[in-house]
């Protein structure tokens, strides 16, 4: 394996080893985390005894009929349902808020129809000791001029009135017929985008201000097989009103405070979200996520705290909207016209990360359209995955090619650099060797760096790749061979105990591309011999030979958690880089190229040579050597003299 080819791996293998490093959470942020940790649970033992008196103190009210709260504090909770083709929701009477969401043209993985979240979900709250009933909870909360109370919904019963299949209002009825507020909760037809309307009636009095306050929780279920990957994809994202969405940390417990005004918020597993959506955008923005450990059913708590505008009076009411549906980008583009906000484009699609710009455009642009091509021709998703990788290697075969033949010219002419080497053996000759060798190298029409550079071109395809699989929810429960799911991991062979670094499982796909990753560096080594030079040289190449079979052994341990599907594509894209590299081999004649480079310098040795940069700064760095050499030989002569 030649220098340059080396030189592109180890680029790719740093690449995912800082990916996986950036990931981590460091010293400092462990620390933090415990602070956190620690200031959470006194924060949680002061609002239970702050409980304990507010529970006292809403007994009173509820045996008093003259308090303005006496009709809220009291009545049925249960839920109603509304719902048309591609969900369903249930609504609380108790605090009104969306209590339960099933999507019903997903299935969970025991094939019944996907629940986003519950309100039958029992959740231990292990901070504050207590047990919380359903997994998502909003509290929208009032500043009221009461002396005893302000309104929190979550604790206040709502009377359901002017119910249809998609629509139901939540009625805080103060007094009746006089004083209420309602949610106007509405499914828009055939899709996953929820309205909700908050009006008050005869209120302007009783609240305060013109701000309602939004506390919005939500145990995020685990959807998928793997634990590990999901986490890796789920995360808290939120769209900035005048810029790029960004998200919290995925793999650590992370918090912000915003100062910027925001559009929306998504509490977004791997392949679904929830987004709440803000018709006149959310400001005093504080959000944060926290992980939940292994075999809790859960992923993470999240919260948010945000405020919005509110009339009082009610002449205008506040506009909020749901989005309870598939990460599918073109049905979250689509969704977009459906946000009634003031917002040109909500971009609820960039809830989907695609990486960073370059390759965000290359998956947006390209990889994406040709896979919805593919799949649209009815195919299974193995052999779509084969054909997307097959057409993405005939794309960038020209760059593999010429990085082949800069590789091959490199071989070709090793007798002469090899003369070069045999010339100059000594260490402080280094300098001229190096500058005869650019000069051959420019007289035959080589270049060192020609292997790299093609190979750093592809780089991002592989990287939007990488990116692109992971979240394409049509792999979900799709299976091809021994995989029952191409977007979870293809357990071969599973314990129960988890065994570091390797899990509780063994991944058949992982394990091919593992072995072929080593098929293809031992084909490439032999096939490619050494550069030759001094033995520090040959060592450090040897050395980096050996690295090249240890990389896969380090992919083994980080992919196995990965989907099947992800494993699929690389395990096919290195069996086809084998057979690339060995037609190559046969194809290009390396006595056919030395003669074509022979006849190149032979037609150019009249020219005069190009001064490249390279060669104008080893000629300087020539010249500083010859001036220390000789300033050091006119100092061992002067102490000689003495």
């Amino acid at each position: 394996m030649d220098k340059r080819s080396i030189i592109g791996y180890i680029l790719i293998g740093l690449v995912l080893v800082f990916y996986f490093y950036y990931n981590q959470p460091s010293e400092e942020q462990i620390q933090a985390q415990k602070e956190y940790a620690a200031a959470q649970k006194r924060e949680a033992l002061k609002k239970d005894s702050i409980s304990m008196a507010e529970e006292t103190m809403k007994m009173a009210m509820v045996n008093d009929r003259n308090n303005f709260f006496y009709n809220v504090l009291r009545g049925e909770n249960r839920n109603v349902a509304i719902e048309n083709g591609k969900i369903k929701a249930e609504i609380s009477t108790y605090g009104g808020r969306v209590a339960s969401v099933t999507i019903k043209d997903y299935n969970s993985q025991d094939g019944s129809p996907l629940v986003l979240f519950d309100s039958k979900d029992k959740i231990k709250v292990t901070d504050s000791n207590r047990e919380l009933n359903g997994s998502n909870t909003v509290n929208f909360f009032f500043k009221s001029n009461l002396a005893d109370r302000n309104i929190n919904t979550n604790e206040l019963f709502f009377i359901p009135v002017n119910a249809t299949d998609s629509s139901v209002t939540m009625r805080l009825n103060f007094e009746e017929g006089n004083r209420y507020i309602d949610f106007n909760y509405s499914l828009k037809e055939n899709s996953y985008m929820m309205d909700l309307e908050i009006v008050a009636h005869n209120m302007n009095d009783i609240i305060a201000n013109d701000e309602v306050g939004i506390t919005w929780k939500q145990f995020m279920r685990q959807l998928e097989p793997g634990y590990d990957f999901e986490q890796r994809f789920s995360s808290l994202t939120y769209k900035l009103a005048d810029d790029d969405s960004d998200y919290l940390s995925e793999m650590t417990d992370d918090n912000e405070k915003l100062d910027e005004d925001i559009s929306w918020i998504a509490y977004k597993n791997q392949f679904f979200s929830s987004i709440m959506i803000a018709g006149d955008k959310f400001s005093n923005v504080d959000i944060n996520s926290e992980i939940i450990q292994k075999d809790k059913g859960l992923l993470k708590r999240c919260t948010s705290k945000m405020q919005t505008a509110f009339d009082p009076t009610g002449s205008e009411p506040t506009m909020l909207q749901f989005y309870f549906g598939p990460n599918k980008f073109d049905i979250l583009k689509e969704s977009n016209v459906l946000v009634s906000s003031s917002n040109e484009d909500p971009e609820l699609q960039e809830i989907i990360y695609f990486g960073w710009p370059i390759v965000r455009w290359i998956n947006r642009y390209f990889i994406m359209p040709l896979f919805d091509i593919l799949s649209g021709f009815g195919l299974n998703m193995g052999i779509v995955l084969i054909l997307l990788t097959l057409i993405v290697k005939v794309i960038v075969y020209p760059f593999t090619k010429k990085s082949y033949v800069s590789s091959a010219k490199m071989r070709a002419l090793k007798p002469y650099i090899d003369e070069i080497n045999a010339k100059y053996p000594k260490q402080e000759d280094a300098l001229k060797k190096q500058q005869e060798t650019m000069t051959l190298y420019q007289k035959y029409g080589a270049s060192p760096m020609g292997g790299c550079l093609p190979m750093l071109i592809q780089m991002p395809i592989f990287i939007a790749l990488f990116n692109f699989v992971p979240n394409a929810i049509e792999l979900r429960q799709q299976s091809f061979l021994w995989a029952n799911d191409l977007s979870s991991y293809d357990a071969i062979i599973s314990w129960d105990a988890n065994i570091w670094p390797i899990g509780n499982h063994l991944s058949l796909f992982c394990l091919l591309f593992c072995l072929t990753q080593i098929l293809n560096t031992y084909y490439t080594s032999k096939m490619q011999p050494s550069m030759g030079g001094s033995p520090e040289m040959e060592q450090q190449q040897k050395m980096m030979r050996w690295m090249m079979y240890i990389m896969p052994v380090m992919f083994f341990f980080m992919f196995n958690e990965y989907s099947s599907g992800l494993n699929f594509y690389y395990f096919v894209s290195t069996l086809a880089s084998v057979f690339i590299f060995i037609y190559l081999r046969r194809a290009i004649k390396e006595d056919e190229l030395l003669k074509k480079m022979e006849a190149y310098a032979e037609s150019n040795k009249n020219k005069p040579a190009k001064q490249t940069n390279m060669m104008s700064r080893l000629e300087a760095l020539q010249e500083m050597q010859r001036k220390q050499l000789e300033e050091r030989e006119r100092m061992r002569n002067e102490r000689k003299n003495r």
